[in-house]
C-alpha cells in the first residue's frame, strides 16, 4: 500500500514537473522576444501569393528572426502557416513570436503614406505613384492608355491626369494597379465637391477643364500662390473676351510642347511649333493638362480674381511676381523692361 502511494506521488510529481516544464517552453515560445531590429520602423513586405517559407527566408534574409523554429512552431500552432496575408507590416524591437503571428495572421498592415506632387508628365506618373507600392508601374502606364479602362473614370487617355489630385493619401502596400485607380477616382469625386463644381459650372467650365487652366496657372506662377488668382482672372479675360479674337498665348503651354523644362525664354520660334499644345496657335485650351495641378491653383481658378487685365510678364526684378496689364501698349512697356533684364543676365533661352 505504501510502495503503490510511492509510485503515484513519483508520477504526479514526474507529470507536474513535466507539464510545468513544457507550460514554461511554451511561455518562452511565445513571450520571449524573437523578432529582434535594429531601427524603430523596420517592415516586413509580404508579396502577394507568398508562402510562409517566403516569410521566413525574408525574415532571415533581413536578420530579424533569431529562432526560427520556436516561430514556425507557434505559427502552425495558431494556423497562420496555411493563411499568409500580403502587405507591409511593422517589425518593432524586441517582437516576441506570438504579437508577430497574431498581426501577420490578422493581415495588420502599417499604410504606405503616398505623397505625389511637381509632376509634369504622365509618363512620369506610375513611377511615382508605384516607387512604395507592390503595384506595377508598367501594368498602371498601360491601364492609363487604355481608352477603355479611362473612359470608365469619365477621361480620356489625355485627361486621365486630372483624375489625380496631389496630396497624401494612406494605402496599403499591396494595393494592385486597379485599386490604385479606383482609389485614385474615389478621391477625385471626393475633391469635387458639389460646392467646387457648382463653381466650375458658374464660370462655363467642367472640372477637366478647370484642371487644365489650373495647371497652366500653376507653371506659370509656381512660386507665389496669391498671385494664381489674378493670372487665372487673365487667362478666363482671354477665353471670354468679346472684343477680341484672344488665344490663350500661354509660355508654359509652349515649354511642355517641347519637352524643354529648362527653356527659361520663349522665342518666336517656338510659337511656330505645330502642336496642340501651342496656345499661340490654336485657340482655347489645350487638350490635357501640362502638370499635375495643386488644390490651391485649382481653386485659384474656381475662386479667380475678377479684373480687366488682358497681359502680363515676369517682373524684371526676378522676383517670380508678374507686371500685368490692360492695354497692349502697356504690356510692351513691362516687356521691354524685362527682356532687357533677360539680356543683362545673357538668358537667351
Amino acid at each position: 500500500m505504501f510502495k503503490s502511494r510511492t509510485l503515484l506521488a513519483g508520477i504526479i510529481v514526474f507529470f507536474s514537473v513535466t507539464l510545468a516544464t513544457f507550460s514554461f517552453y511554451l511561455y518562452q515560445i511565445a513571450q520571449a522576444p524573437n523578432l529582434q531590429v535594429d531601427k524603430e520602423d523596420t517592415y516586413l513586405l509580404v508579396p502577394t501569393g507568398a508562402d510562409f517559407k517566403t516569410v521566413v527566408d525574408s525574415l532571415k534574409h533581413n536578420k530579424i528572426l533569431h529562432d526560427e523554429l520556436s516561430f514556425s512552431f507557434l505559427s502552425k500552432l495558431l494556423k497562420y502557416q496555411e493563411g499568409v496575408k500580403p502587405g507591409r507590416y511593422k517589425i518593432r524591437k524586441n517582437m516576441n513570436n506570438r504579437e508577430a503571428v497574431l498581426m501577420l495572421r490578422a493581415g495588420r498592415q502599417t499604410p504606405v503614406r503616398l505623397t505625389f506632387n511637381n509632376i509634369r508628365l504622365k509618363e512620369e506618373l506610375p513611377g511615382r505613384l508605384c516607387r512604395n507600392l507592390e503595384a506595377d508601374s508598367t501594368k498602371l502606364r498601360a491601364l492609363m492608355t487604355d481608352p477603355a479602362v479611362v473612359a470608365k473614370y469619365g477621361f480620356d487617355t489625355t485627361t486621365i491626369t486630372c483624375m489625380f489630385v496631389p496630396n497624401t493619401y494612406e494605402l496599403y502596400w499591396n494595393t494592385s494597379s486597379d485599386e490604385l485607380l479606383d482609389r485614385m477616382h474615389k478621391e477625385y469625386e471626393k475633391f469635387w465637391t458639389a460646392k467646387r463644381q457648382e463653381q466650375a459650372k458658374a464660370i462655363g467650365f467642367t472640372p477637366v477643364q478647370v484642371s487644365i487652366l489650373a495647371s497652366i496657372v500653376e507653371a506659370e506662377q509656381g512660386r507665389w500662390a496669391d498671385e494664381r488668382p489674378r493670372l487665372a482672372g487673365v487667362y478666363i479675360n482671354r477665353m471670354t473676351s468679346k472684343e477680341t479674337d484672344y488665344k490663350l498665348q500661354a509660355d508654359p503651354t509652349l515649354v511642355f510642347a517641347h519637352k524643354d523644362f529648362s527653356m527659361r525664354r520663349v522665342l518666336n520660334v517656338h510659337k511656330q511649333s505645330d502642336s496642340p499644345y501651342n496656345t499661340y496657335k490654336y485657340r482655347g485650351l489645350p487638350p490635357g493638362p501640362i502638370n499635375l495641378p495643386s488644390p490651391a491653383s485649382i481653386d485659384a481658378v474656381l475662386n479667380y480674381e475678377k479684373n480687366d487685365y488682358l497681359y502680363f510678364c515676369a517682373k524684371a526684378d526676378f522676383s517670380g511676381y508678374h507686371a500685368f496689364a490692360v492695354t497692349y501698349d502697356e504690356h510692351l512697356k513691362n516687356a521691354r523692361l524685362y527682356q532687357a533684364a533677360l539680356n543683362a543676365k545673357k538668358i537667351m533661352k
